[in-house]
């Protein structure tokens, strides 16, 4: 009797044996096919891409055309503003010596920006009275406030647009 017992438990045993023999290498070959799938497809989409080559002379010279056509750069219209010297809110009392350059739209932009230099001079300095020296520490900070200051100009200049702000001298002392 234990010998018909031990039969039929070698035949179960046996049969799962059989299955995981099977499992093993289906799962080992569909996850190579897998792989080997996407690396075929980042292979022919990157490093195996030729680009496609212009035999016919109407589109090469259509081509250079195109690329001839390009919009030419303006020249930049730059205004240098004379440094000036301002205190930073907070304690200790802190001071701010700037000197800017700002890259104008255009040379009407240019032209306002001239002639309303002091009203200019004036919002910024303002602008810097209220920061305090952990405002303008970080290079955030100086982003942050070159942003704030072209935002401002732009809304009080009628037809200028300031386009960018450089620093030529920061000093905080």
């Amino acid at each position: 009797m234990a010998d018909a017992n031990n039969g039929q438990g070698d035949g179960q045993e046996a049969k799962k044996f059989d299955i995981g023999k099977i499992l093993l290498p289906l799962f080992a070959v569909l996850n190579l096919a897998v792989v080997g799938g996407g690396a075929f497809l980042v292979y022919s989409a990157t490093l195996g891409h030729k680009p496609q080559v212009l035999r016919e002379p109407a589109a090469l010279e259509s081509l250079k055309k195109e690329r001839s056509s390009e919009p030419v750069v303006s020249e930049k219209v730059m205004y240098t503003m004379p440094p000036f010297t301002v205190n930073l809110a907070g304690q200790p009392r802190r001071l701010i010596r700037v000197e800017m350059t700002f890259e104008m739209l255009d040379k009407e932009g240019f032209e306002e920006i001239v002639r309303n230099s002091p009203r200019a001079r004036d919002e910024i300095m303002r602008i810097l009275n209220r920061k305090t020296f952990d405002d303008v520490e970080t290079i955030q900070g100086k982003l942050f406030l070159k942003d704030q200051i072209a935002v401002t100009l732009n809304q009080s200049f009628k037809s200028g647009v300031v386009k960018d702000i450089y620093f030529n001298e920061f000093l905080v002392q």
